[in-house]
């Protein structure tokens, strides 16, 4: 009895099968046909085969409770201070025990609703009513202050920005002689305001939940290039100060997860 190339294909496919065959590879494999398909049973057990899954908050509070709540050997946590975030990998494991690094909780704090109202202004090209319907919304963070150094008051800093005007001038010189006349012409503008202009606000803010206040300088700059004063706020140090704000993120990470899981910056991705 002869038999068909489909039926001999089968014969082979489950003697495959049965046999399971390993291979001498580097990595664990196992020889089998095409149309063996793995069935993961997991989801008709009971429970699960070990915890997993990725906790995400926003709450530094209730990320360092967590982790300390899931407390596990060779736990790693890495920082990423550029996006002030952390993620901790509960069973990374080591090198010579490699886990599967899906169990995992994930932070990214979030800007403060007034520390994200004076990182949106800083930098930007801002009319008089813009500006002072701005310090009039956030003048509970605000103190102002002349180019003196004298503090003044924010409804005196208000009411100085609302009334600039812009006064333009021009200057003419007149040379003749036996030869030749020339003429020069010199414009000359201005912005001035019946109150004294602020020369500097210091904007106070927690930037971050869990972080400590932070006092940000602005330098008060009127532009008069245009028909319309524009005004613009620049943080002064900024570069510095976000460093600082990052390195005490980093610290209080440190100080509330403790010996729970070994904190480095940096990023790492588990593939």
């Amino acid at each position: 009895m002869s038999l068909s190339k489909e039926a001999l294909q089968l014969i082979v496919d489950q003697a495959l099968v049965a046999a399971g065959k390993s291979l001498d590879t580097s990595t664990p494999t196992v020889l089998v046909p095409d149309s063996a398909t793995v069935v993961d049973l997991e989801r008709y057990q009971a429970h699960r085969n070990r915890f997993r899954g990725t906790y995400t908050t926003h709450s530094l509070a209730d990320y360092t409770a967590y982790v300390v709540e899931r407390s596990a050997p060779a736990a790693r946590g890495f920082i990423d201070q550029d996006n002030m975030s952390c993620i901790v990998l509960f069973n990374l494991g080591t090198p010579d025990q490699p886990g599967h690094a899906d169990d995992r909780a994930m932070l990214r704090l979030k800007a403060s609703a007034a520390f994200a109202a004076v990182q949106a202004v800083c930098g930007q090209s801002l009319a008089q009513k813009t500006l002072s319907d701005w310090i009039e919304d956030w003048h509970q963070h605000l103190t102002a202050t002349d180019e003196n150094g004298a503090s003044m008051s924010i409804a005196k800093a208000i009411a100085a920005v609302r009334t600039i005007t812009v006064k333009a001038s021009s200057e003419s010189d007149h040379a003749v002689s036996e030869t030749r006349a020339s003429r020069s012409t010199m414009d000359q503008i201005e912005a001035s305001s019946k109150e004294t202009l602020p020369a500097w606000l210091d904007f106070k803010v927690i930037p971050f939940e869990g972080l400590g206040e932070q006092v940000i300088r602005l330098r008060v700059s009127v532009i008069t290039s245009g028909s319309q004063p524009v005004l613009k706020l620049r943080w002064i140090g900024e570069e510095a100060q976000r460093e600082d704000i990052a390195q005490e993120f980093k610290s209080v990470l440190q100080d509330k997860i403790g010996s729970n899981a070994v904190l480095s910056l940096g990023g790492f991705d588990p593939k």
